[in-house]
């Protein structure tokens, strides 16, 4: 025979009101979950594969497109701003003047744009499958930084061409050894303005539109068309102001002997870099538990 089951239930009025309860993940803005990460290690490798893969997938010249747009681009400039204009290069030539502040700004912006677009672009799969959300914008950083090693085989095969085939006042100097910051500096700074952007535009999407703009206008901002010579003195203060600058000119002076070096201007750039990157992190940390409500 089935058993049969009392409950007991009280009087409604007996019944006192119990308080609405939440259930949240325990995680605070600081929880990077680095090792996490690192366990997925591979999904980062696989994932800096495939933009490398698919941004050339089905073209014609296919990797060639790392050398065919910064060479463009270098002649365009020497053509508009260093014939045309008349803009001083410090005595350098022209084509390497550009190219070394071409090969260090694209490869700046490139990753900065890319990382703004980590939420939007990949919600569909950020809704069906779980891992580290920082994966995204690291292989994004890496990728980036495998075309920024072509771009560089770019320059120097210049660069070594105007050394021991002409006579431009072309003079490396020990300057040069600051090349492996350089390069961490530009990486950090557009992995925290990325992720900081990424966060906004989860709800605002019109920073898309601003980014593409203002990543224009910066880079007239910094001194990748024109030295630090070209610019007045009451405008110089206002230049150094953009992190990135410092960078560019270090670069540029390590290599070809013209323009500036600061450790100071490099030591304010790392701070800026240490700051962006921490702001970004707790927006991107804040932003990744909740952003599929909005994406």
């Amino acid at each position: 025979m089935p058993t049969a089951l009392f409950v007991s239930v009280a009087h409604p009025t007996s019944i006192v009101p119990s308080k609405r309860c939440t259930i949240t993940p325990k995680r605070h803005l600081l929880d990077l979950k680095l090792g996490e990460t690192w366990r997925y290690r591979d999904l980062l490798l696989l994932l800096v594969r495939r933009d490398f893969v698919s941004l050339y997938k089905q073209t014609v010249l296919g990797p060639l497109w790392f050398f065919i747009q910064p060479l463009l681009t270098t002649l365009m400039f020497t053509l508009v701003f260093g014939n045309i204009a008349g803009i001083s290069t410090d005595g350098l030539p022209k084509i390497l003047f550009y190219l070394a502040g071409i090969t260090c700004w694209t490869y700046f912006a490139d990753t900065l744009t890319k990382i703004s677009e980590t939420f939007t672009a990949n919600a569909n799969i950020f809704g069906k499958v779980y891992f580290p959300r920082a994966i995204v914008p690291l292989s994004i950083v890496l990728s980036n930084l495998f075309k920024f090693g072509v771009q560089l085989v770019l320059f120097l095969g210049f660069w070594a061409y105007f050394i021991f085939a002409t006579d431009a006042a072309v003079r490396p100097n020990m300057a040069i050894l600051w090349f492996p910051v350089l390069v961490l500096l530009m990486a950090t700074i557009g992995l925290g303005a990325g992720m900081l952007i990424s966060s906004m535009t989860t709800k605002y999407r019109d920073l898309r539109f601003l980014l593409t703009f203002g990543v224009q206008l910066a880079m007239y901002g910094t001194q990748v068309i024109y030295p630090t010579s070209a610019i007045p003195e009451k405008y110089q203060a206002f230049i150094t102001l953009n992190p990135v600058t410092p960078i560019v000119e270090t670069f540029r002076y390590g290599f070809l002997g013209a323009g500036s070096h600061s450790p100071a201007a490099l030591g304010y750039s790392a701070v800026c870099a240490f700051v962006i990157l921490i702001l970004g992190l707790i927006a991107f940390n804040k932003v990744e538990q909740t952003f599929m409500d909005t994406v």
